[in-house]
């Protein structure tokens, strides 16, 4: 594959369900014919949905971009649950229990807010250098770590008997598989995943996200750094300000914000993360 290396942007592509978030960035790889591209926000394969590729110098960008609250679309069903808490995986506890819909709705909508998750032992947390899914694969026990997760809002689309949809905004870390266990949980059964669709990865919406045979016919468009940042407080640089900059010198503010963007000549130069009392250099484009 001959590099192409004047390729810079943010692509959100939506993803099918099968393939690895890794599967589709190396496919975006070859097709636009660049090595330095990557993904944030990793989506299972029987996910679908909004997948952020960042190419170019824009892959400095990957943990700003992760960072952001995400949106999903989940449909589980009540009665069993499975190794890998999704409809992939194999069934290993069962139960007859009926809740009414009534109950079906206290439950979900108690989520709503922080509380301290188990992660999935079907994920790529690492724990002593290991990922966990290498430890259920090789029949190793292992303890599961917790993390606090916020569920910013939860709204619940259809209750059909043991079939459910809801929506969710949800933070950084949240695994809506396990989200949907400590439901089934909470109401004394059990609690699978059989759907996920990510419609919405901070700014970025499935709208605005182009399919793999967009991208190989040429239907898509790259986000500019400007477009990215468009939300963030900026400042206009000067000559001497610029030189201070583009040295990636730390500066004084008198800013409250987390991030601040450099403005020169219409041209995103540089963003800035405050730590403690100054703001130093987090994303270099000049």
């Amino acid at each position: 594959m001959k590099e192409r290396s004047n390729i810079n942007g943010i692509l959100i592509v939506n993803k099918d369900n099968g393939p690895t978030s890794r599967d589709v960035v190396n496919r975006v790889s070859r097709i636009l014919g660049t090595k330095k591209i990557g993904h944030t926000g990793t989506l299972d394969p029987m996910a679908r949905g909004v997948l952020i590729l960042t190419i170019g110098n824009c892959t400095k960008l990957s943990e700003f971009l992760t960072s952001k609250y995400k949106t999903y679309r989940a449909r589980f069903d009540l009665g069993y649950e499975t190794d890998t808490l999704d409809s992939t995986g194999t069934v290993l506890k069962q139960s007859e229990k009926v809740c009414s819909s009534a109950e079906i709705e206290k439950i979900i909508l108690s989520f709503k807010g922080k509380y301290m998750q188990e992660v999935p032992k079907y994920s790529a947390v690492k724990i002593n250098g290991k990922k966990l899914y290498e430890y259920a694969r090789n029949g190793e026990d292992v303890e599961l770590p917790k993390r606090e997760v916020e569920i910013v809002d939860i709204r619940i689309l259809k209750i059909d008997g043991i079939h459910i949809e809801i929506e969710c905004d949800v933070s950084k870390g949240t695994y809506i598989r396990s989200l949907i266990r400590d439901i089934g949980e909470k109401l004394e059964t059990f609690a699978t995943m059989t759907d996920l669709l990510r419609v919405r990865q901070g700014q970025f919406e499935l709208d605005e996200a182009s399919t793999i045979e967009d991208i190989e016919n040429g239907n898509f468009s790259l986000l500019t750094v400007e477009e990215v940042l468009k939300e963030i407080e900026s400042i206009e640089v000067d000559d001497e300000l610029y030189k201070k900059v583009s040295n990636g010198c730390k500066l004084e503010l008198t800013k409250t914000c987390d991030f601040v963007k450099f403005i020169h000549d219409g041209k995103v130069i540089a963003l800035y993360i405050k730590d403690r009392n100054i703001y130093k250099m987090y994303f270099k484009n000049c």
